[in-house]
């Protein structure tokens, strides 16, 4: 990851997330007048005058405060601020300079950083307000006037990021990363096991259900390969969602598994596939994605001859239709086989990725007719023409037939299982699209 990186800090609520969206130009981070709405670190690409940079949005810092989350989400923002080449510091212009803006400056101060001083919410940018000449005793230079919600005064603070950017490196995309989406219900252990991947505490982790509330992407390399692991906010029940913030995290979620090439949903080990964990599973498949079912908290389950086996047959009982999909069992608390994951993800990206030759495509087909012959209906038999593959991601394969009404749902999931015998196809679904192809026109 060769592109710099800017971090967002500051007090909470003082429009941090709608300056990081207006910047980058997506609804990323969550919107809503409530203090403390972004607890984590959100990372996404933007540029400026022809430069990239890395945009990172943080959870509001409360250098004083007691409170669990707040005071974990105080590191993690000292954490952005360390790996940050440079720091925009937002405060609330109408608000004046507080207490807690001084102790923040005193931090950012500290990291020997560009800090960038931002008053958000003023009314008029034209006109500098008498009101942000109290800001220039926290020390940091010349503040910058800008609105947030209207979209005022960025342009200059951007200036300021460009002018601020260490000297220009060649950025190269790399196609070869593999976006990881981990999917689940709250609190299974999203976070453990990133955090135990990443070695250190990317996300906040509590036993507090909910408390990932956002998608975040992080970037992680090792003899493996390279990996974006995206840890999203549990999906919970449709009943227990009484803010909008918890609706802005569902969407989050599904939009986190449309980004991935392949999603880890995890189950907890002694809970078992619950209606939920159904969902999200129906999320990922009919989104084509590949699919590694993930068992966790296996350290905490007593086991005796057969326990394994026996759990997988459950695990597949209830998700039937990812039968396909691998089954790992981990502890992300203790590391317990995680390392074991990343063959797994890559084989997974890699047959989600695959393409097949028509002509060995097609080989495949007519073995399979010749073993089980193709259904009837009323004296009429179904013919299959020929076979190719339309796309990847998943493997998508059209047949043409002479007539789509006796292709019956039966032989389609033996022509994909004939797929899958020949071909792997491990941890990805497989769609099949029927075409009529009238028989005189071969």
């Amino acid at each position: 990851m060769s592109k710099p990186t800017v971090a967002i800090v500051g007090r909470p609520n003082v429009g941090k997330s709608t300056f990081f969206n207006y910047v980058v130009g997506k609804r990323i981070s969550i919107v809503e007048d409530v203090a403390g709405v972004t607890r984590d670190r959100i990372y996404a690409d933007t540029s400026w005058r022809n430069r990239e940079f890395t945009l990172i949005d943080t959870g509001g810092l409360e250098p004083q405060s007691e409170d669990i989350i707040l005071s974990q989400m105080k590191e993690q923002a000292n954490i952005a601020m360390q790996i940050a080449d440079i720091i925009v510091f937002i405060t609330d212009l109408k608000q004046g300079v507080t207490a807690a803006d001084k102790d923040i400056s005193i931090l950012l101060k500290k990291t020997k950083k560009p800090v960038i001083l931002v008053c958000n919410k003023a009314d008029n940018i034209g006109k500098v307000s008498d009101d942000i000449y109290e800001f220039y005793s926290l020390g940091l230079g010349k503040p910058h006037p800008i609105s947030s919600t209207n979209a005022l005064g960025i342009g200059d603070v951007l200036d300021s990021i460009y002018e601020n950017l260490p000297a220009k490196q060649d950025e190269v995309e790399d196609d070869e990363t593999i976006k990881v989406a981990v999917i689940g219900k709250p609190n299974v252990g999203k976070s453990s096991l990133v955090n135990k991947i990443l070695g250190e505490n990317r996300v906040i982790v509590s036993d507090i259900a909910g408390t990932t509330r956002d998608a975040i992407d992080t970037y992680f390399e090792n003899e493996k390969g390279k990996f974006i692991f995206i840890d999203t906010a549990g999906v919970r029940k449709k009943s227990k969602i009484n803010e909008n913030i918890e609706k802005y995290s569902i969407m989050r979620t599904l939009l986190a598994i449309e980004r991935a090439d392949v999603c880890l949903l995890m189950i907890d080990a002694k809970e078992g596939v619950t209606e939920q964990d159904t969902k999200i599973a129906g999320e990922a498949h009919e989104a084509g994605k590949g699919i590694i079912i993930v068992i966790n908290k296996w350290d905490e389950i007593e086991k005796q001859t057969g326990t394994l086996e026996k759990y997988t047959e459950e695990v597949y009982a209830r998700l039937a239709y990812l039968a396909y999909a691998p089954i790992i069992f981990i502890s992300a608390k203790t590391g317990q086989r995680i390392d074991k994951l990343f063959d797994l993800i890559h084989n997974v990206a890699n047959q989600n990725s695959m393409r097949i030759s028509t002509s060995i495509l097609n080989d495949v087909i007519n073995e399979a007719i010749a073993v089980m012959q193709p259904p009837t209906d009323k004296g009429k038999r179904l013919k299959i023409f020929y076979g190719t593959q339309a796309s990847t991601k998943p493997p998508t394969f059209v047949l043409f037939v002479n007539n789509k009404e006796l292709f019956h749902f039966s032989y389609e999931r033996y022509i994909i299982n004939q797929f899958r015998k020949n071909f792997g196809l491990s941890g990805t679904p497989v769609r099949v699209i029927i075409r009529e192809k009238k028989e005189n026109k071969i």
